[in-house]
């Protein structure tokens, strides 16, 4: 089941597609039960057989983009209502006549069981549930057109392999959220290009809490009215809230789910979209390469998870990691690494981030990725800074100013002499550049010390973005310095590093290397001998500056 770039125009009707209308085709199928049938199908060819979906447009709105999310079965149709001056996500599906939907019914029913015990579970399930389907017809005795075939198959794969009407949205890669309300509301999305926008996707009462409830079964999760409240991760990777009932949800059971990339972000994907810039991405190599402790703040949806997992690619090969998650984002290309998540509401045998934190400091690790700090973890975590280990993180905050005062405040409690001992903080916001929705870094702020006769945390801006240019400014580092002096080199050295390193990344970038897989090879290449890959950027055609 992939995905291209573009339906074709809209197909018949559902009305003009079939041989299903006629009253002799329906007598003809009743004989048809009682002799049986064998059938024989091919795949689907756009060449050979009718269009599978249909559609005609929405009345009055103005279409501004069609794509495919699921070939040839669903695509979504965006649109403009100039009179209420919004836009539609518009999911087209397939449509079924009488037949096909009491098939379906049946269908429901038959296939269930054979495909939750079939005997070898090592079997494709989408070869499976072909070939189910295939035996339940010839059992019915109907002899059915390809196109049906196909229609009455996407509906089964949609609920037993799929994640039923919200399939066609998890399959879509522009989407960022998915976030249902309650009941009989229609399902809202984030979109990349058009940001928020209503579906004609909705759940009716029963049916959501269903799906509520299916969706913590997928996640290996228990969901009730005694418990209606859970956070958890989809097998696909996505972020699931979910409400059960109307316990806590006046308007019934309702969902957000948070998708994230098949493939995480590199720096260079951070650089193409303009969150970085190369000098930025070269300070942080740097930085962290010398175990330099880092927070990367901001609010809802301003990528710091994102980032912090894009530049953690910079950590040296070899190197022991271990993250600390309460639903599992993180995702790293690194052969010494170690994943733990938390485990709550089992009974009084809870696995905290607390816990997962004091234990990980048990494993020896030279980097410790936290999720995201809210509480007591804070502590643990800082007191591992104190103590030598590397630590990332993330908070909601959206200043520098606002990260140390939750630091330092009920419910987390550092004590200012520990928030010291961070040597990075990043705060990232999602907002309006020349017209557009960007995720850019704010800043980049050095914690410098405690000052003597203020008593205060002395910080200092070493990047900042402004937004009406849309461009970073730098300032001087003392944590360059720092570094510099750390490892005997010269200003000169110093200087030289960081050009080379920046050449690197946008070398990287002139070549599209910007998977993960690619990206972390080159970067332990440049670690084993980095003398050696500028030679090659060097000897490349590619004109590189900076």
């Amino acid at each position: 089941m992939s995905r291209q770039d573009q339906p074709e125009g809209a197909g018949p009707s559902p009305a003009d597609r079939g041989p299903f209308e006629s009253f002799q085709a329906w007598l003809s199928r009743t004989a048809e039960i009682l002799t049986g049938s064998s059938m024989e199908l091919p795949n689907y060819d756009p060449n050979r057989h009718s269009p599978i979906v249909s559609f005609s447009g929405l009345s009055g709105c103005e279409e501004l983009d069609r794509y495919w999310l699921n070939v040839p079965f669903a695509y979504v149709s965006i649109n403009h209502d100039p009179e209420a001056n919004e836009n539609l996500y518009y999911v087209v599906e397939p449509s079924l006549d009488e037949l096909e939907l009491e098939l379906l019914d049946r269908l429901f029913d038959d296939v269930r069981d054979p495909l939750l015990y079939r005997d070898d579970v090592s079997d494709d399930p989408e070869q499976a549930l072909r070939d189910e389907l295939r035996k339940r017809l010839e059992e019915y005795g109907v002899n059915v057109p390809d196109e049906s075939y196909y229609r009455l198959f996407y509906y089964l794969y949609r609920t037993f392999l799929g994640y039923g009407k919200l399939d066609p949205l998890l399959n879509d890669p522009h989407i960022e959220d998915i976030s249902c309300d309650g009941a009989d509301l229609p399902i809202f999305v984030y979109h990349d290009e058009y940001t928020d926008i209503e579906t004609n996707v909705s759940f009716g009462d029963e049916e959501l809490d269903n799906f509520v409830t299916h969706l913590a079964q997928r996640a290996g999760r228990h969901i009730s009215v005694s418990d209606p409240v859970v956070s958890t991760t989809l097998p696909i990777g996505a972020r699931a809230e979910l409400a059960l009932g109307e316990e806590v949800t006046p308007r019934g059971s309702a969902f957000t789910l948070r998708k994230y990339s098949e493939e995480p972000f590199t720096p260079i994907d951070l650089l193409e979209y303009g969150t970085f810039d190369e000098h930025m991405l070269a300070y942080l190599w740097l930085a962290i390469e010398n175990n330099k402790s880092l927070i990367f703040a901001g609010g809802t949806a301003a990528g710091k998870t994102t980032s912090m997992n894009a530049v953690s690619m910079f950590i040296p090969p070899r190197s022991k990691v271990l993250t600390i998650e309460d639903t599992r984002e993180l995702s790293l290309y690194h052969d010494n690494w170690l994943s733990s998540v938390t485990r709550e509401r089992m009974d009084d045998a809870d696995i905290t981030m607390y816990d997962l934190l004091r234990s990980a400091l048990r494993h020896r690790p030279e980097y410790i990725i936290v999720g995201e700090v809210r509480g007591e973890e804070a502590i643990t975590l800082f007191q591992a800074m104190n103590t030598g280990h590397t630590t990332f993180s993330t908070m909601h905050a959206d200043s520098v100013q606002t990260v140390i005062n939750r630091l330092e405040n009920e419910p987390i409690n550092v004590p200012r002499p520990m928030v010291q001992s961070l040597d990075v903080l990043c705060v990232q916001v999602l907002a309006r550049s020349q017209g557009q929705r960007v995720r850019r870094a704010k800043s980049l702020a050095e914690i410098e010390g405690i000052d003597d006769r203020t008593g205060e945390l002395n910080v200092s801006k070493s990047y900042s973005w402004t937004a009406s240019e849309d461009v970073f400014t730098e300032s001087n580092s003392d944590l360059l310095d720092e570094i510099r002096t750390e490892l005997g080199w010269s200003q000169s050295d110093l200087l030289t590093e960081l050009r080379n390193r920046r050449r690197f990344l946008l070398y990287l970038k002139a070549k599209g290397v910007d998977d993960y897989r690619r990206f972390t090879a080159m970067v332990n290449k440049y670690y084993a001998d980095p003398k050696e890959v500028m030679e090659m950027i060097d000897d490349d055609e590619i004109e590189v500056s900076a």
